[in-house]
């Protein structure tokens, strides 16, 4: 399968929506003249990360969400992938027609048709005012938690599973998808160099990043895609370093620079299958009554009793 990653630089709050959607269909052009069938875009790829403002959310609303996908901005790229015949991952701030807020991706097949949708699940960040803090970071004032769960669809006889940013941090998540035999699991992020919350060290920002990916990839016989949004966005730094990563572990492909880049991969999914046959065959080697205490506790509790 030709896999690309299409890492974007920074989207500024003055950039419009048709000056980002030109961005996205130049990089899904050079991934189609690279050989590539399916792109993997950013998380929030249409404006600039903006829960590191604080506004109402009316005025986050009327700026930075979609109330559909796709939509006359947008519309273009889905032309563009038509005409190729090349699919698409795709993040964006969701608003529903009920008023609901998601932080949200959606999987475009070949033909330019969605055919599965995933809202954020593992919110970072806060809901409240921090005005002593460098920036915000609100993603639990804006979006409501993810009410459809870690889903698998076929495209092109690929089992693509998705999630997003904070999400790829959470074993959880690779675990529920590769339960459905994902083969292939993307995600886009928008990953602040600097945590607000704590005193981390900035290089364990990509630090961490890689090791997840490179773990869970390998712990789930899966192929994994990861699209940042990164580089000084209004003087605001996030990481880049996005990447290809196989069930090996290994990164086969990795973004150089931050600022707009493809980067490409023909992935053997075979690979993934002999991972899933031998050293991760789940049917044979997992004994899931010993681990219900990942459904039955959300924090960490006291021991259990020994038998």
């Amino acid at each position: 399968m030709g896999l690309a990653v299409a890492q974007m630089g920074p989207v500024n709050l003055a950039d419009t929506r048709a000056v980002v959607v030109k961005r996205l269909v130049d990089m899904l052009r050079e991934a189609a003249a690279r050989g590539a069938e399916f792109v993997v875009f950013p998380e929030l790829a249409l404006t600039t990360f903006f829960p590191r403002y604080w506004m109402e959310e009316a005025e986050a609303v009327e700026r930075f969400f979609e109330k559909s996908m796709p939509n006359d901005d947008v519309q273009p790229l889905f032309d563009a992938a038509r005409e190729l015949s090349v699919g698409f991952y795709l993040g964006y701030a969701e608003i529903t027609p009920e008023g609901r807020r998601f932080n949200t991706a959606v999987l475009v097949d070949r033909q330019a048709r969605v055919i599965g949708k995933y809202r954020k699940i593992h919110l970072p960040g806060h809901s409240d005012h921090k005005p002593d803090a460098p920036f915000q970071h609100l993603e639990k004032k804006f979006f409501e938690v993810g009410d459809l769960g870690f889903g698998v669809w076929e495209m092109d006889e690929t089992n693509i599973g998705m999630c997003l940013c904070n999400d790829r941090r959470w074993p959880e998540t690779y675990r529920v998808m590769s339960l459905q035999s994902a083969e292939l699991i993307v995600l886009g992020y928008n990953t602040p160099s600097h945590n607000i919350h704590w005193n981390e060290p900035v290089h364990w920002r990509t630090t961490t990043h890689e090791i997840v990916l490179q773990a869970s990839a390998y712990q789930n016989a899966v192929w994994v895609a990861a699209a940042g949004k990164c580089g000084y966005e209004d003087g605001y730094h996030m990481i880049g370093s996005s990447m290809i990563v196989a069930p090996s572990g290994e990164i086969v492909a990795r973004a150089s620079y931050e600022e707009d880049e493809v980067i490409t991969a023909n992935i053997d999914l075979e690979l993934g299958r002999s991972f899933r046959e031998h050293v991760f065959n789940f049917a044979k080697h997992r004994s899931p009554q010993h681990y219900k205490l990942i459904v039955e506790r959300t924090g960490a509790g006291d021991p259990l009793p020994k038998p």
